[in-house]
């Protein structure tokens, strides 16, 4: 049984990141973004409920890593990775399509800017995007198509 649980988050970690395309095409932000996936999917199955609200926590937790795992290609401090994560939510829920929500931490600055909503089969509401780190002044660029689940959060696909 537990098997299985992990293997349901592993499978999701993977789908997570081959999901984004990066600037460059730099391996380590391939790298971040399973990294990020897989630590998201352990930590969200950890933490949650017993039984399948573990799965489900733990498939959330897998897409919120992979979504900011790409494109931070090194590790954001905890500050920089809320910071970032919020400006995602911000920018795919309400923000005009080309227009940047931008966020910044002590160290690390970014923003994320959001395309048109469109509907996909499955979904009601989607958006490409454009997350920006900058790390050491330079900008690190992820691409990815996003799509608004029915619990109000947002998953690449």
């Amino acid at each position: 049984m537990i098997f299985r649980h992990v293997l349901v988050i592993a499978f999701t970690a993977a789908s997570v990141a081959g999901c984004t395309t990066t600037s460059g095409g730099s391996s380590r932000q391939s790298t971040g973004t399973a990294v990020g996936a897989v630590a998201g999917g352990i930590l969200g199955a950890a933490l949650g409920p017993r039984g399948g609200g573990r799965i489900a926590t733990g498939v959330i937790g897998a897409v919120a890593g992979g979504m900011i795992g790409n494109a931070i290609g090194k590790s954001l401090d905890d500050k920089a990775r809320r910071e970032a994560e919020l400006a995602e939510y911000r920018a795919l829920e309400g923000g005009a399509p080309g227009a940047p929500v931008a966020w910044k931490s002590d160290r690390y600055y970014g923003t994320v800017t959001p395309g048109p909503d469109y509907e996909r089969q499955g979904y009601a509401r989607c958006r490409e995007y454009a997350h920006t780190i900058y790390i050491d002044g330079r900008p690190e660029t992820a691409k990815g198509v996003a799509c608004r689940q029915s619990d109000g959060t947002w998953a690449p696909v």
